[in-house]
């Protein structure tokens, strides 16, 4: 009986004539959770359809790790769409099979959706799986590709890598107390640097969430350590919405640009 659903859930899909016939479909094959709709769900990932994308992607994670072997071995090295989708497919996963393609993408794809989705996969690996002596080089690994990917070019990858590394960090706050404190001090020096107003409220956004996970797993004597963290969030916000301020420009009859002219004169006469 299954098989004959999947057999025609799957038709379904292959025979769709429109965009909303196919988004259908679908969806109705991810709902049903078939591992037979596994490599119909790839393909999907592939047709210039977003909704059907997400429903394929969303499929995927459902049906989980039997997933993993296809997505990794029909993932499509021409389209770099249908390769952006099947990275968020696997960091939904979260299997560490799925580990060194996240890696390589994240550092070396030419398409920023796909090092974007792989910074944030590389985030949500459920690192237990691993046997426990691969955990702690695996982990490192991947704190080196995230403080890397955090200075790429593209700012909605440096954002993801952001999101990776709270990730991280609250991944090994227990196990490598030293390493979580290393990437809240890394998100102290890219504040200073960064030029991205919002990448600035979501690395505090991650301090603050770092900070309070730290706090209340860890005892009281580990806690301690992370009070030279602490953070002024009123006086944090207010030095965004400065300096937002002073990337826009003053309107024309503003008064303080006579003042500035006329300090400038005045420094110019002294």
């Amino acid at each position: 009986m299954t098989a004959d659903l999947a057999q025609t859930l799957i038709r379904a899909v292959e025979e769709a004539d429109s965009s909303a016939r196919l988004l259908e479909a679908v969806e109705q094959l991810s709902t049903a959770r078939l591992e037979a709709a596994i490599p119909t769900l790839i393909a999907a990932l592939g047709y210039n359809n977003p909704g059907a994308a997400v429903a394929a992607v969303e499929g995927l994670i459902q049906i989980g790790k039997p997933a993993v072997k296809p997505l990794m071995e029909l993932l499509d090295g021409y389209n770099y769409g249908a390769r952006a989708w099947a990275i968020r497919a696997l960091a939904g996963i979260g299997d560490p099979r799925g580990l060194e393609m996240l890696l390589d993408a994240a550092k070396n794809d030419f398409a920023f959706s796909v090092r974007r989705a792989a910074a944030r996969g590389l985030g949500t690996i459920v690192w237990e799986e691993l046997p426990s002596e691969q955990i702690q080089p695996s982990q490192t690994q991947a704190l080196e590709v995230l403080l890397q990917v955090s200075q790429d070019p593209e700012w909605v990858v440096r954002y993801a890598a952001v999101t990776g590394l709270q990730k991280l960090a609250i991944a090994v706050a227990i196990s490598n107390t030293d390493w979580a404190m290393q990437i809240l001090t890394h998100f102290d020096s890219q504040v200073a640097s960064e030029d991205n107003l919002a990448i600035i409220a979501r690395i505090w956004l991650a301090q603050k969430e770092i900070q309070e996970y730290v706090v209340e797993v860890l005892d009281k004597q580990t806690a301690a350590t992370v009070s030279a963290f602490d953070i002024d969030w009123q006086g944090t916000l207010e030095k965004l919405y400065a300096r937002k301020r002073q990337e826009q420009p003053l309107p024309e009859g503003d008064p303080r640009k006579f003042r500035e002219v006329a300090a400038a004169i005045a420094k110019a006469n002294a």
